[in-house]
């Protein structure tokens, strides 16, 4: 039995808490957190997913579990593998490395992360879960003899919206990495570039050609919205960041030197039930969607019940509505794919092995949302096939990460 450790307890260490209840043969076994352990903690433990403890360090965490997991804000991850890595040093032994998504900020902070875990030779996962969703791999599942036959799918649409994060780090560019294309583009991206792999090749196997974004604050720079920002310690006026991003990138086959699409579109302006996932492959005479907002279940609060609804994020992530009609999702966490990325992640580190989704991956989706916003700022297509765009990319620092976004958005 596998002993997991999470440094960090904000929303996403609440998600995967929430998703280690469907997973065997593990055991939650301690947190360290600047702020949140105990809570996380005490769930856990009501939850019986182990004598869930809280580490004054994340040194003695390290030293306690066997899979350390790096569920901490995007700003402190890498200070956190150096704390990793001491412990490792001083004798901790350690079978796994999880790293939740987006891996970095940029690709400067993505190479060091990587090159810390070759450093270790310890197994890595890049936690990515909506090339999980099981209605995604189903769906391919069932579609396999037909992909043999017809060929793999030429065009991807992948979205991600809600109404805007939680935390004030989240809405930072210079904390976060930038807007919702660092948010939530890396699911996106990813999703659309595992709709189109072929069945049985490597989730690299396509070769990204150019990329082209259009980013936008639409509606967090308006009244009312901004002023709420501000109430919660975020000044847009000063350093916004995009709240809209529309990504089109090409790949291409390196054995048939076919073409295929994905456009990955991202929100934080979604004003609707809550969080919705929208995906749709289309290939050659099939095709297949996914939409997280369909649901068998629902549910009807009336105005004067409402006063007594205390969390109407229970039926749905990001959910912005306590009355009305009303979506209910009965388990988020296995229908957003958490719980086969922590079985597949799990598996491989008991075999000594990377996740289906390392480290190394989770630096190219980097590159990728980094080419996205370089091409917003230069308004045009970027050849991401030209070694010198490659090597700009190395050292790029968006505007809008920097903190200057007002002068591109």
């Amino acid at each position: 039995m596998l002993k997991i450790g999470m440094i960090g307890a904000g929303f996403v260490a609440g998600f995967h808490e929430r998703a280690l209840c469907s997973v065997r043969n593990v055991e939650f076994a301690g947190v360290y957190a600047l702020k949140g352990a105990d809570e996380l903690a005490q769930q856990a433990r009501r939850d019986r997913l182990g004598d869930t403890k809280v580490y004054e360090s994340i040194g003695a965490l390290v030293k306690a579990v066997d899979v350390v997991c790096l569920f901490a804000p995007n700003f402190a991850r890498l200070e956190i593998m150096r704390e990793v890595a001491r412990a490792v040093e001083g004798g901790a032994e350690l079978k796994g490395i999880i790293i939740e998504k987006p891996l970095a900020r940029n690709m400067r902070e993505a190479d060091t992360l990587v090159r810390m875990a070759k450093a270790m030779h310890i197994p890595t996962a890049y936690f990515e879960n909506q090339i999980h969703m099981p209605c995604i791999v189903q769906a391919r599942r069932q579609l396999g003899q037909v992909e043999q036959a017809m060929g793999a799918a030429h065009l991807a649409r992948s979205a991600e919206e809600h109404g805007g994060p939680h935390e004030p780090w989240f809405w930072d560019p210079t904390t976060q990495g930038g807007g919702v294309c660092c948010d939530m583009g890396c699911h996106s991206i990813a999703c659309g570039m595992f709709m189109l792999t072929p069945s049985g090749k490597p989730l690299d196997y396509l070769k990204p050609v150019s990329i082209s974004a259009t980013m936008a604050l639409l509606k967090w720079g308006k009244e009312p919205w901004i002023s709420q920002l501000k109430e919660r310690g975020v000044d847009y006026t000063a350093a916004p960041a995009e709240d809209y991003s529309s990504v089109s990138l090409e790949l291409r086959d390196p054995e048939t030197g076919q073409r295929s699409m994905v456009q990955a579109t991202n929100s934080w302006m979604y004003d609707a039930p809550g969080l919705r996932l929208l995906m749709e492959a289309f290939g050659p005479g099939y095709s297949y969607t996914v939409n997280s907002l369909q649901s068998p279940s629902g549910m009807f609060i009336s105005d004067a019940a409402a006063a007594a609804v205390t969390d109407s994020e229970l039926a749905l992530e990001k959910s912005q509505a306590t009355r009305g009609s009303l979506i209910l999702q009965p388990n988020e966490s296995d229908l957003y794919g958490y719980v086969a990325e922590w079985i597949d992640a799990l598996a491989a580190f008991e075999e000594g092995r990377d996740a289906l989704l390392n480290l190394e991956y989770g630096k190219l989706i980097i590159m990728l949302i980094m080419a996205a916003y370089m091409a917003h700022e230069k308004g045009k297509t970027i050849d991401l096939t030209d070694p010198n765009v490659l090597n700009e990319l190395e050292d790029y620092i968006p505007l809008i990460q920097q903190g200057h976004g007002k002068k591109v958005l």
